[in-house]
């Protein structure tokens, strides 16, 4: 039998969202660190409005969460404690940089009227601030006990950098120091932010959705302007209000929308009587607009957008859609559903292991097992990629308290990206992007051999797993066949994040090109195959 003596990437890990997946010995940078600091923004995208004047559905409010580690063979998440958080702009690869929102938005002009507060210019609904043309370090917003995350809560970004330019995917980069001051580490995060809309396909005077000769539309000279009045002018004659004569208006007043209930009190009484927003949106359109078949075009009509594809990471690359996980407009827009809450899962897709799974498949590619309009998430009975009972994705922890997102990335840009600023973070971590499978990043070369990973993996990246693999065999083979197969020929859950070259112990080396299924025969005779 072939021995192998370098790490052998013999480790299951996942193909995309909660997945790892097996790796052997990337090298990192050649300092050693001490700390890392581990973060994402929650949502994948922060959307708001172009213009206040008229009405308002959502405003400047991005946010980044955080964690800090400290690097050892049982790694420590710091809180405030032991360390204190800024962020400032960072400039990207390209040399965009976004520190001020000074000038590029008329927010603060109208948000007393809109939110009932005034702030200066680059200060937020909630007081977060724009570092400023200076780029001044800001402190995060909070602690969250439950996640061991730093948060910063409402930053006023918009998706305009200091030279004009559109960048929907600004850096920010997140500093962790000690309560002296003294530098732990950092991070350099996307903070995602879009305005793209393309009300104006339909709502423009003339459009299919301003068409109505018995309604005098708006013959604004501005077309942002004009398409908001007549979306106003529509509503009143539909719903017998008088929005047009109290300028400007947000529609968050009479529908509730959780993204803007900051308290997290629910639905006022002036909100109780009308649909929630999301569901007033969703469900208006989705008997207007076709729905095309994967979603994206319908979807990028709101949600930004056709330029901006906030869909971008490791699912989208795999083909996987809008309607693959929400569902058509119908579903999202239904009376039954609680928008921000009622989302798809991560175990509706990525459905358990090798051993056990639904239906016999390891990874679906839809979310649901009923129809499109109805698209109810999937619960299978194998947890192993769940998220935490009754948590969301975004908000749930794994291994030793890390963060969900602080390992796969945001929602929507799950890493790998299409967009390189994205892949920063996880580049820095590890060495590539992706998914954080480097024992290391955390652990540094301290760790003792373990089946106790992330999703039950085992140590990567090390001589001593080589070395001592073949016990944890003897003692259950199950514990391998979970993630390279009942025959031990490698699954998708068994693939390579990057290309490996191994040595093996009698002369020769083993190369395995990223995206490889690892499978026993690779390195040496498969024992479940007799050779």
């Amino acid at each position: 039998m072939r021995r192998l003596i370098r790490p052998s990437g013999i480790a299951a890990v996942t193909v995309a969202l909660c997945i790892l997946v097996c790796v052997g010995a990337t090298a990192l940078p050649a300092a050693t660190p001490t700390h890392r600091v581990l973060g994402a923004n929650s949502l994948g995208m922060h959307c708001y409005d172009t213009d206040f004047s008229v009405f308002s559905i959502l405003p400047p409010y991005n946010e980044v969460r955080a964690q800090v580690v400290r690097i050892g063979a049982h790694p420590v998440i710091l809180g405030p404690g032991r360390a204190k958080m800024r962020y400032l702009a960072q400039a990207d690869p390209s040399g965009s940089i976004n520190s001020t929102s000074a000038g590029k938005t008329n927010f603060w002009e109208f948000l007393p009227d809109l939110f009932s507060v005034s702030r200066p210019v680059d200060v937020g609904i909630q007081g977060a601030r724009m570092p400023g043309l200076a780029n001044t370090p800001r402190a995060f917003s909070r602690f969250d006990a439950r996640t061991r995350s730093f948060i910063v809560d409402g930053i006023p970004i918009t998706q305009i950098d200091n030279e004009g330019n559109r960048n929907p995917y600004p850096l920010m980069r997140v500093i962790a120091r000690s309560l002296t001051g003294a530098p732990l580490a950092s991070l350099k995060v996307v903070v995602p932010v879009s305005d793209e809309m393309d009300c104006d396909n339909c709502h423009l005077t003339g459009g299919e959705g301003a068409d109505d000769p018995g309604i005098t539309w708006s013959g604004h000279a501005d077309p942002e302007i004009q398409y908001r009045q007549n979306i106003l002018l529509l509503h009143d004659d539909r719903s017998g209000t008088d929005l047009v004569s109290s300028l400007p208006v947000l529609c968050a007043r009479c529908h509730y929308s959780a993204a803007l209930d900051l308290a997290g009190t629910g639905p006022t009484p002036q909100q109780a009587d009308q649909p929630y927003l999301s569901r007033a949106i969703h469900g208006t359109h989705a008997g207007l607009i076709p729905q095309d078949p994967g979603g994206l075009g319908t979807c990028f009509s709101c949600h930004p957008g056709r330029n901006t594809q906030c869909l971008r990471g490791a699912m989208s690359a795999a083909g996987i859609e809008c309607l693959d996980c929400h569902g058509t407009m119908t579903a999202v827009g239904k009376s039954s559903r609680d928008p921000w809450v009622d989302e798809p899962l991560c175990q509706s897709c990525h459905t358990g292991d090798a051993l056990a799974n639904h239906q016999g498949r390891i990874v679906r590619r839809t979310a649901y097992a009923d129809d499109a309009d109805t698209a109810t998430p999937l619960v299978v009975a194998n947890k192993r990629f769940a998220e935490q009972p009754g948590k969301l994705y975004r908000d749930s922890v794994g291994h030793g308290g890390v963060a969900c997102i602080s390992c796969h990335g945001s929602p929507h840009a799950e890493w790998p990206s299409r967009e390189p600023n994205d892949n920063i973070a996880a580049t820095a971590l590890q060495g590539h992007a992706g998914t954080i499978t480097e024992c290391s990043a955390c652990h540094g070369s301290r760790l003792a051999l373990t089946l106790k990973g992330p999703h039950g993996m085992h140590n990567v990246g090390g001589q001593a797993w080589v070395e001592g693999h073949e016990d944890f065999f003897e003692r259950s083979r199950a514990s391998c066949q979970t993630c390279h197969g009942k025959l031990g020929q490698g699954t998708v859950i068994s693939k390579t994040k990057a290309d490996r070259v191994y040595a093996l112990e009698e002369g020769g080396v083993v190369r395995l090109f990223r995206g490889t299924p690892v499978g026993c025969g690779h390195c040496h005779e498969n024992p479940f195959l007799d050779g």
